[in-house]
């Protein structure tokens, strides 16, 4: 299976690489000194879950070089989903598969105004990596799950092929027959979860244990929360409480990638989070104060330099 990874940061790096590590055909997409270091020596896996070290990758800035895939996995920011959708045109054939594995709800949208909806799979992953320096994709934690789907439910041949690679590679990966639900569920986190964590500048511990802050980050998600019910997502009614539950095992020292994005100061994916749950709300005439917070205090750093 020949599996094109276009965004070859924490999120593509880490399971590009453990799919690379178990012999399937995969190829990176980077640039700049991330790409070098790809090329010269390898992808190194630093993670509870086991250290990697693939060496030689197939690296490279143009997808033209890859010839046509059999899956493109979109991993890039959601600001940059536009361009990747125009840049990974040349390995898209007849039978190619393609699945967001980023934040928000927008990426597969727009994936799918590209190639048309028969060519995109829904799709979420669960982790918390990164590049430690380049070359070299730190993964913290031992959380690193994927799902996906296709958009009706169904079982296909292709996403069973997606799914046996995945667990070939010892990938903890499920095959969905309700991705909008789980895409939906993660992002109603992620909102409210990136969101506090770069408003407050720390990590989920001592947000968590501060009376205020914790009933500010349960008031976002309970702002998308509705907001996704009204759009006619299948949600269960207690995903607050298991999204609260599910916060607090997390380790206190975890923060979120736009966190470290605002500490680096880098472009911020506010627009597609909290900024999309506001646009949202005011469409659907659901108030969404705890997120529009985040949007008026995060405002000034959404372009980077932070």
């Amino acid at each position: 299976m020949k599996i094109i990874i276009f965004g070859s940061g924490g999120v593509g790096g880490y399971f590009g690489g453990r799919l690379a590590a178990s012999g399937e055909d995969v190829h990176f997409i980077a640039r700049g000194a991330h790409l070098d270091a790809l090329r010269s020596g390898g992808l190194h896996l630093n993670s509870p879950l086991g250290d990697a070290h693939v060496n030689p990758v197939h690296a490279t800035d143009t997808v033209a070089d890859c010839g046509i895939a059999d899956v493109i996995i979109v991993s890039v920011k959601l600001y940059d989903t536009d361009a990747a959708a125009d840049a990974i045109r040349p390995a898209v054939g007849p039978g190619t598969m393609i699945v967001s594995f980023q934040n928000g709800v927008s990426g597969a949208d727009i994936l799918s105004k590209a190639f048309g909806r028969e060519h995109v799979i829904g799709g979420t992953s669960s982790i918390a990596a990164r590049i430690e320096k380049p070359g070299t994709i730190e993964h913290t934690g031992k959380m690193a799950t994927l799902a996906f789907g296709e958009w009706g439910g169904e079982l296909t041949p292709r996403t069973q092929a997606l799914l046996d690679a995945c667990l070939k590679a010892g990938i903890d990966a499920t095959l969905s027959d309700h991705i909008d639900a789980l895409i939906w569920s993660k992002f109603i986190f992620l909102a409210a979860f990136s969101g506090i964590t770069c408003t407050y500048r720390q990590p989920i511990g001592p947000i968590r244990e501060d009376s205020e802050k914790r009933a500010l980050f349960r008031s976002a998600l309970e702002e998308t929360y509705a907001i996704a019910r009204a759009r006619g997502v299948d949600l269960p009614g207690d995903l607050v409480d298991k999204r609260m539950a599910f916060t607090d095992g997390l380790p206190a020292e975890m923060s979120s990638s736009m966190y470290h994005d605002l500490a680096a100061g880098k472009r911020l994916e506010l627009p597609w989070l909290s900024g999309a749950v506001v646009d949202f709300g005011h469409a659907l005439s659901i108030d969404t104060p705890a997120q529009q917070t985040f949007v008026d205090t995060l405002a000034p750093f959404a372009e980077g330099n932070g």
